[in-house]
């Protein structure tokens, strides 16, 4: 860590050599006293800057504001001119001390004005960060009907200023540090002191100081540098775009871990059953929330279970089929020349290549191409007698259910272990089920998110703990934070059940 020297000319080579005199860092030297006796030197990079904040607060200041003053007196007797202007001089609130060139650096390519003076070996770094930004829209991946509209951007002031718009509590601390060898990526975390368990936050600084690698481009590089469990298709790291969202996660006390240059924040810990929630849940009454709730876990069984489950019934168990849909279905399979396993692999493989040509395609077609795609080649299958109607049914029921799923993550699994149970139908019947089924719950429960349990509160059992998951009672029943996530401060309100005044006659 080579310090500044005292020269202004050799620091400023020194960057010029650095940076190979690269076209978009501006640097002004300007004379500062009654004849100029002082020199400083002003470094920004273009584009990162508010350029007429720099003219009018540093350049402005240094040059025209401060003549005739007692402050150009008092630089040309030969005082500490660093501490006069930091006092007299510079009208900005964010300044910060910079010894060495790599902290010159870091702070330079951030967005922050360099000044630096001649005959001194310091110099200020000066917040008049100005770069252009997508600003608050609506989210994409995450709208409700009611309630917010705001999601986050890729600046992370602006993702923190809307946490903060939502909480307004001096114990919600941010703690920030820069992750990436080159990119030097700026990550933040809060929490808020008093609710969170200081154990998790403990083991969060932990994993997030050992990242040793070149460059954080995304929210997705941090979760898989400090998730649990690698091997695994469900998510035990929670992502939003929504304030809203997040803001309910630090009150329950979880963890934000907030990525400069996305607008996906993640929560930790992440439970099994947080990805069935929505935020739209707590804005609709209790009963229309716990019924959308519970169709989001009928939708999970049949998006995992639908093909499998047929499969397994028309191949294994056709006893188990009422005779006249059994007489139905043979005759619409009377001239199907593929087993059921491989009509379902081919109908299901052929609807996620629909998929992801209508998220790569551009928003004008994408969503026409993938509808319209998939009624073509389903209608064409079924005439060609390649494949039967009761499996083409089958495929878009589950294909339906699994973009029910608020969390895209839990949708993603959901679709990996569906072609798993598919084959343990196609070879063993209901029982390859079953095992299939067993298998899962013992991964699942071996699962841990940041040491709390991953399928809590189901298991462990924790009665107090049910009011908010398959269904979500009203407001004033929620009187408690998740047991395994806050250990303290547990208890979040105090009110009573609404009771309704008597009749009084008129």
């Amino acid at each position: 860590m080579e310090a500044l020297k005292t020269s202004l000319e050799e620091n400023i080579q020194q960057v010029k050599a650095a940076l190979g005199d690269s076209g978009d860092i501006v640097i002004r030297e300007i004379p500062i006293g009654k004849q100029g006796e002082l020199k400083a030197g002003i470094i920004y990079t273009k584009g990162l800057v508010n350029t007429s904040s720099v003219h009018n607060f540093i350049i402005e200041s240094l040059m025209l504001d401060t003549r005739g003053t007692e402050f150009e007196q008092k630089v040309s007797s030969g005082q500490n001119a660093l501490q006069l202007i930091k006092d007299f001089a510079l009208t900005v609130g964010d300044i910060k001390d910079v010894t060495d060139f790599e902290t010159l650096f870091t702070t330079l390519l951030s967005g922050k004005t360099i000044l630096l003076l001649d005959g001194y070996s310091q110099g200020f770094a000066i917040g008049l960060v100005g770069w252009e930004n997508r600003g608050v829209t609506e989210p994409t991946s995450q709208s409700v009907i009611r309630g917010p509209k705001e999601g986050f951007s890729e600046t992370l002031i602006t993702n923190t200023a809307l946490i903060r718009r939502k909480i307004k509590d001096p114990n919600l601390w941010l703690e920030s540090r820069k992750i990436g060898r080159v990119t030097k990526t700026d990550v933040a975390i809060m929490f808020i002191k008093g609710i969170v368990n200081d154990k998790v936050v403990e083991e969060l600084r932990s994993r997030l100081d050992r990242i040793d690698i070149d460059g954080i481009l995304e929210s997705a590089y941090i979760e898989e540098l400090i998730q649990d469990a690698t091997y695994t298709p469900f998510p035990t790291v929670f992502n939003s775009e929504r304030p809203d969202v997040i803001a309910a996660g630090l009150l329950e006390g979880r963890v934000a871990i907030l990525i400069d240059g996305t607008p996906f924040v993640l929560l930790v810990p992440a439970l099994f059953g947080q990805f069935n929630q929505a935020a739209e849940d707590y804005y609709q009454r209790a009963d229309i929330g716990t019924l959308i709730r519970l169709l989001r876990y009928l939708s999970f069984f049949i998006a995992l279970l639908a093909p499998s489950l047929y499969i397994a019934i028309t191949t294994f168990h056709q006893e188990m089929i009422p005779t006249a849909l059994l007489i139905s279905l043979a005759a619409q399979r009377e001239g199907v020349p593929f087993p059921a396993f491989i009509e379902a692999l081919v109908m299901e493989v052929t609807f996620e290549i629909l998929r992801e040509a209508g998220v790569r395609l551009p928003r004008a077609v994408g969503q026409a191409v993938s509808i319209v795609g998939a009624l073509v080649i389903g209608q064409a299958a079924v005439e060609a007698g390649i494949i039967s109607a009761a499996m083409v049914i089958v495929v878009s029921i589950t294909a339906i259910a699994s973009f029910v799923f608020p969390s895209y993550n839990m949708a993603i699994s959901v679709r990996i272990l569906r072609f798993g149970l598919m084959g343990l139908a196609a070879s063993f019947g209901l029982y390859g089920i079953t095992l299939g089924l067993i298998a899962l719950v013992l991964h699942l429960c071996s699962l841990r998110s940041f040491g709390i349990p991953y399928m809590s509160p189901f298991a462990p059992f924790i009665l107090a703990d049910q009011k908010d998951m398959l269904f979500r009672l009203p407001q004033w029943a929620l009187f408690s934070r998740p047991r395994l996530i806050s250990q303290k401060n547990v208890i979040r309100e105090q009110n009573s059940p609404p009771k309704p005044e008597p009749r009084k006659r008129l």
